[in-house]
């Protein structure tokens, strides 16, 4: 293997960001966003995040959507500054402190100088009578000279004794030098004496480590080596340096390697001798099977004579390494966080407990620790290590991986042909970063090539690549067992593999082989056939050589005849099913390696291979056992959002079963993919086409799609089809040939021809697509070619076109076309596309000629200096279909307030209008509410949330509602009404007539005094069906006051709103009242309210109550914990009642507007 491992290393800031962001309620990640729109609060020059981007994004996209816009440092304190708006106290102290710690990391700055203290000055002496003076002189002068004498004498007896001491000390002295020489010449002797030890230890596990004949080892340079090596402990370079570090990758890269070296280059005196006098190697395979013991005797394994110095060891903790191999191998012990303080060296416990204890620092905390693990645990070691710095370990990089593959098979263009395809298959290709990979594939290659003339690469698969490795090496060798017994040996392979990744099992002593019943003859036949590899430091124990071999064997034994499972428990089907589902809800790559093979061992031809060559036969229901599978994910509805397709489609192709992929994919209505290189178009353009009734699809291409549908051979001198030009028309065509309504291309890199294939499909007559979103696509200039679609599709009827800076040459030609007559465009989404002034007149004179487009949203353009005149007036827009206008964060002026007024005035078309997020402010609405009153106003559903507006702005909406009879939906959430507003605003809900029918006054300031003005509202108004309440400080008082008005059965409230409001138990009682009698509450939220056991307790004694007709309830999910297992009870007897963690819209439309 080639030691420069290709090293990146990450740290945990996103980690810790996301967990922020996760942790934000609701609400709280509203105003995060709205923040992130604040130019007071983002100082600099920052980028602007586009608004549609922003407003419906979920935390963790949200997190990549700021890695796009801002650097970490830039990221932490933008965060900082909306988490001191947001009056985030205690995070703001958390992210203070990791910002100290980053600073710290990149390295500490100098620190200042204080300046010294300027020295004070003296007093003057007083003047002293001369004579008085020259007596003293006299008097000093003789006892001077007395002193002299007196001093002479002193000095003539110190010296001797003086001499004496001398003598004495360097007798002392003399006998110390050599009692200190001696002690370091036993220090001396014991660390040579361990150096020694220690790199014969590693010198015999390098030596023990089988490689293939065939096998091909890179080597490096000394200094590159040694280089790479020093970085390992000190990977930024820079502050100071880390006290654990952790190496991670997938298997076979090279951590241990790498790790083996360190210890090497330390024993042979190249690296840390100024850092560390001892370094310890503790490989977790070999010492998990070891009876209890202490520090000191775990160390002592490695000591030439059984007796380390635990006293120097202990005295320099600061200058011991500690190297802990194979992390994975390892056991969490139980109760780790409750256990008592360990720091004693010579106390007894478990192995594992005294390792997790060195991890976690409680034993030996200024020691260094150098720790190697697959990627699958690194959580683990997150969460159990104090401020780890993790390397990851990527293997052979491409150009080890060209080397290899040219040096194995000697001929550099027959080499890189194959590397060529190698790098078509994604999977394949990330596989050979592990050395024992890039021989098996060429060692399987070379053999292949070898038996069959007419061999085909393009034929063969990852899976099929195993097979013929495995079949190819049985068909050749020498095997002293019968074939009557070798089907049955290969089944308990298959088992133990199996069983070992269902419990992260890699090494297996003798016993686990007995246990399989695996016999001598086939182990020394795996050991030859480089399959089985003995463990260097482990007597008596295997491992497969490479991880990959148990993933595949653990693969088929899934596909082989046979109903018991791998562990003795559930049957092989269902021990199958939970294997596929933790596939698609797990990270765990070997997981999905496993899945892969399961999948491609479907392929009939592979299947007939290996029961030819191995003798083993394939059980005849796998497929209808997966199809089984792929019903029941349909029908417990477990394909989320957390399903990931694009591997699924992957584990499909590999099968080439069409007619089997057809009927697991029949069932899909809805799938969502990213096609970023030449293996998901691939796969995509396979499984797509077998989607037969897929009704949506989001689609996210990155420019793999060629410009030219031909490519030149210089070869031949012939063309031939570009086979991505064919993928991409057979991707294309899913949208022409089945019932694809909706398609969403958000976030493509797309060129002009690629553009043009989809549009002619979108086009076709048999084409169904209703609904096409384009939201960040690149470049813009290609959303001219929809015009294409617009004027053939009559079908289609809603255009998202958000986030694209449009400009003029493109929003011109799209703009023409909304007048055509084959035009049937009705829903129109323009929002972040830096629309002008000038746009804007040009796009509603053709909405004046248009009589489709009744939606349209314009949110995020500004267009604060659009001119009123240059606006075409109501009669102009009288053969306009527009009803529903959204203007939101738009920055209209007061001038664009009264040309709103005056259209909402002169027509009576406008239903809906949103205009959040504006500086409106009370004088703004003013205007507006002029033209509520007026008699020929027919707006039906306003949205001024986040309007600056106060207590005046309600006294003129509520003038309004006295006089209007149309509208019936009012959003004024985030507005700073206060109790003042709210009651002005109830002077019209007051009334029987008023028509308001939905009312969203959440974060509106107001309090319990609030709530008795909406309750006394609420006995006169029955017509009021939605309520929303929710971060007002209302508590369980105002609460109170509402459930008196929810009791009286004219009551017509069925949705009501109360996250949190600092709700305690005892509101429970009030409500608890309600849900028995109540006849019309379907719908409560009491998110974010800390309702306490007892309270979720009362409320549910009324939700079993067979008069309760409540559908849907918003609890936190410790709370829903408590009553779980009886709500799942109750559910079960028939009930309608769900329970939500996090609120949802009833109706999608109203979460366009709400």
């Amino acid at each position: 293997m080639s030691s420069s491992a290709n090293i990146y290393v990450e740290g945990r800031s996103y980690n810790m960001l996301l967990s922020y962001l996760m942790g934000l309620g609701q609400s709280q990640l509203e105003e995060f966003k709205v923040c992130l729109q604040s130019s007071e609060l983002l100082l600099g020059n920052f980028r602007k995040i586009p608004w549609a981007n922003l407003k419906a994004i979920d935390p963790v996209n949200l997190l990549c959507l700021l890695r796009e816009y801002f650097s970490e440092r830039q990221l932490w304190e933008v965060t900082l500054a909306i988490f001191e708006n947001m009056n985030l106290t205690s995070w703001c102290m958390e992210v203070r402190a990791v910002m100290n710690e980053m600073a710290q990391v990149q390295g500490s700055q100098d620190p200042s100088q204080e300046e010294p203290e300027a020295p004070e000055g003296e007093a003057g002496e007083k003047r002293k009578e001369r004579k008085r003076e020259k007596a003293e002189r006299k008097r000093e002068k003789a006892e001077r000279k007395r002193e002299r004498k007196r001093q002479r004498k002193r000095e003539k007896e110190a010296r001797k004794r003086e001499r004496k001491r001398e003598k004495e000390a360097r007798k002392r002295e003399r006998k110390a030098r050599k009692r200190k020489r001696k002690e370091e010449e036993k220090k001396v002797y014991h660390r040579r004496r361990y150096r020694e030890s220690i790199k014969a230890k590693i010198l015999t596990m390098w030596d023990n480590i089988p490689w293939p004949e065939d096998h091909i080892y890179l080597r490096n340079m000394t200094e590159k080596e040694h280089e790479e090596l020093k970085s390992l402990l000190y990977p930024s370079r820079t502050g100071a340096q880390p006290k654990t570090v952790v190496l991670e990758g997938p298997a076979g890269v090279g951590k241990t390697t790498l790790a083996m070296k360190a210890v090497l280059h330390w024993a042979e005196g190249f690296l840390f001798q100024q850092t560390f006098s001892y370094v310890f190697f503790i490989s977790c395979h070999k010492v998990k099977e070891m009876k209890d013991t202490s520090l000191a005797g775990l160390l002592s394994w490695d000591w030439p004579d059984s007796q380390p110095p635990i006293e120097e060891l202990m005295g320099y903790p600061e200058r011991l390494l500690f190297v802990i191999d194979g992390f994975e191998e390892m056991d969490m012990p139980s109760n780790l966080d409750d256990s008592p303080p360990y720091q004693d060296w010579y106390q007894q416990l478990p192995v594992n407990r005294i390792l997790f204890y060195l991890l976690k620092k409680e034993l030996v905390p200024q020691a260094t620790l150098l720790i190697t693990t697959k990627e699958y645990r690194t959580n683990d070691l997150k969460n159990l290590l104090l401020n780890p710095w993790f390397v990851q370990i990527l293997g052979f990089t491409e150009g080890d991986r060209e080397e290899y593959f040219i040096r194995y098979f000697g001929d550099q263009s027959k080499a890189k042909k194959i590397l060529h395809w190698v790098r078509k298959n994604d999977t394949l290709f990330h596989f050979c970063s592990a050395p024992m990979v890039c021989w098996t594939v060429c060692s399987c290659l070379q053999r292949q090539m070898a038996r069959s003339p007419h061999f085909q690469l393009s034929t063969q698969t990852t899976t099929s690549l195993y097979v013929y490795f495995f079949s190819s090496l049985f068909a050749t060798a020498e095997v002293t067992l019968s074939d009557q017994r070798w089907p049955e040996q290969w089944r308990a392979l298959c088992s133990l593999a199996a069983e070992g990744m269902w419990v992260c099992k890699f090494t297996f002593a003798k016993k686990d082989l007995k246990h399989r019943s695996l016999e001598d003859p086939v182990i020394g036949s795996l050991l030859r056939w480089n399959i089985l590899r003995k463990v260097s430091d482990c007597e008596d124990c295997v491992t497969f050589t490479h991880q990959s071999f148990q993933v595949f064997l653990g693969a088929m034994f899934y596909v082989l005849r046979g109903t018991r499972g791998s562990a003795g428990g559930p049957l092989k089907h269902q021990e199958m099913k939970v294997l596929l589902n933790d596939t698609w809800a797990d990270t765990n790559l070997y997981w999905r390696q496993m899945a892969l093979f399961v999948f491609g061992l479907l392929k009939r031809n592979l299947a007939e291979e290996l029961e030819e060559t191995l003798h083993c036969k394939m059980s005849p229901k796998i497929m209808d056992e997966l199809l089984e599978w792929a019903e029941e994910l349909e029908s417990y509805n477990l394909i989320s959002n957390c399903f990931e397709f694009l591997h699924f489609f992957e584990c499909l192709y590999e099968t080439r079963e069409e007619n089997f992929v057809r009927q697991i994919l029949s069932p899909l209505l809805e799938v969502d993919l990213d096609i970023f290189g030449n293996l998901q178009l691939q796969v995509s353009s396979f499984c797509l086409k077998h989607c037969q009734r897929l009704n949506k699809l989001r689609l996210s291409v990155s420019g793999v799609i060629p410009q030219t549908e031909v490519t030149f051979n210089l070869g031949t001198l012939e063309t031939r089809p570009h086979s991505k030009i064919g993928q991409w028309q057979e991707v294309c065509s899913v949208f022409s040939n089945g019932n694809l309504s909706d398609l969403d291309l958000s976030n493509s890199r797309l060129n002009t021809y690629a553009m043009k294939k989809l549009c002619y499909e979108l086009r076709n007559p048999r084409c169904k697509l209703h609904k096409l979103t384009c939201k960040s696509v690149t470049p813009v200039r290609i959303l001219k070619e929809l015009v294409l679609v617009l004027h053939g599709n009559h079908r289609l009827t809603h255009l998202n076109l958000s986030s694209n800076h449009l400009g003029i040459p493109v929003s011109t030609m799209i703009f023409k076309t909304l007048r055509h007559s084959a035009c049937n465009l009705q829903y129109l989404w323009l929002e972040s596309c830096g629309l002008t002034p000038l746009v804007c007149r040009h796009l509603f004179l053709e909405l004046s000629k248009n009589s489709s487009v009744r939606f349209l949203s314009l949110g995020d353009n500004d267009l604060s200096g659009i001119e009123v005149k240059s606006l075409p007036g109501p009669s102009e827009m009288a053969e306009s279909s527009l009803r529903e206008l959204s203007l939101e964060r738009c920055s209209l002026s007061a001038a664009g307030y009264q040309r709103l007024a005056w259209h909402l005035t002169g027509t009576q078309r406008t239903t809906r209008l949103c205009l959040g997020f504006n500086p409106l402010r009370d004088d703004g609405v003013r205007l507006l509410c002029a033209s509520l009153t007026h008699p020929q106003c027919a707006l039906e559903r306003l949205v001024l949330w986040l309007c600056q507006l106060g207590a005046p702005g309600c006294r003129y909406l509520s003038d309004a509602l006295l006089e209007n009879q149309s509208l019936t939906h009012l959003n004024l959430r985030r507005n700073d009404l206060r109790d003042e507003g709210v009651k002005l605003l109830c002077k019209a809900l007051s009334r029987p007539d008023c028509s308001l029918r939905n009312l969203d006054l959440s974060n509106c300031s107001f309090t319990a005094e609030g709530c008795q003005e909406l309750a006394n509202a609420l006995q006169h108004n029955h017509n009021v069906h939605i309520l929303d309440i929710g971060s007002n400080d209302v508590q369980d008082d105002g609460v109170k006051h509402l459930c008196e008005v929810l009791k009286h059965p004219n009551c017509a409230l069925n949705t009501l709103g109360l996250e949190k409001c600092n709700l305690t138990s005892a509101s429970c009682q009030h409500l608890s009242s309600v849900l028995r009698s109540s006849k019309s509450l379907l719908n409560l939220n009491l998110l974010e309210n800390n309702l306490e056991p007892r309270g979720v307790t009362t409320l549910w004694k009324a939700l079993k109550k067979p008069t309760c007709k409540l559908q849907k309830l918003g609890l936190e999910k410790e709370l829903y914990n408590i009553v779980k297992g009886e709500f799942e009870k109750l559910q079960e007897r028939g009930s309608f009642l769900r329970v939500k963690c996090k609120w949802d819209f009833n109706d999608l439309e109203d979460k366009w507007w709400w």
